[in-house]
């Protein structure tokens, strides 16, 4: 008897071990290559862009639904094709209006696929990485739950119609958000 639940909790230990590395193995995959470059100034019509709600947690609750095909997160991102679903709210969105923009200067760093950050810790209000210090725009709060402080791996790209702004795309989760570079440490 002694040997059986020897053996089986031997067993449930191994097959543990294994369900686990799968999970954080598949955790850190990205979902599809980083887009090449950053979104084309929108020229169509412009979306509603609708100002965050809170509900009655406090919590900002998304009026718009981003999964534009079964399987794709309810947030800004990109798909295939290097289309950035979300960033069609036009230069007149009163959720990215600045009255100083780069107050803070411009970000020194690379831009671009080919410079990858890792975040290194803080929140929506500053977060860093390599020494720079970052805000995340207020209408963004409710896109930023499943990202990762301390570790995931970002890339920043001009936006190209919210003057001020910068989009950091999370390679991890395959969305983007907008951000206010805040200068170096």
């Amino acid at each position: 008897m002694r040997a059986a639940i020897f053996l089986l909790t031997a067993l449930l230990l191994v097959s543990s071990q294994g369900l686990a590395q799968q999970h954080t193995q598949g955790h850190w995959q990205p979902q599809m290559p980083p887009p090449p470059r950053g979104p084309a100034s929108y020229r169509g019509t412009a979306k509603a862009a609708p100002a965050p709600k809170n509900d009655a947690a406090g919590q900002q609750q998304n009026l718009r639904n981003y999964s534009d095909k079964p399987g794709h997160p309810n947030a800004p991102h990109v798909d295939a094709g290097n289309r950035w679903v979300g960033h069609d709210t036009g230069r007149s969105d009163a959720n990215y209006h600045l009255n100083h923009s780069w107050e803070h200067g411009r970000f020194p760093g690379g831009i671009g696929p080919s410079h990858r950050w890792q975040l290194s810790g803080g929140g929506l209000n500053r977060f860093w990485f390599n020494g720079w210090y970052w805000s995340v725009a207020p209408a963004d709060f409710g896109f930023c739950a499943p990202w990762n402080w301390d570790v995931d791996e970002v890339i920043v790209y001009e936006d190209p119609d919210h003057i001020g702004w910068y989009l950091i795309y999370n390679v991890r989760l395959g969305t983007f958000i907008h951000v206010m570079f805040m200068g170096p440490t």
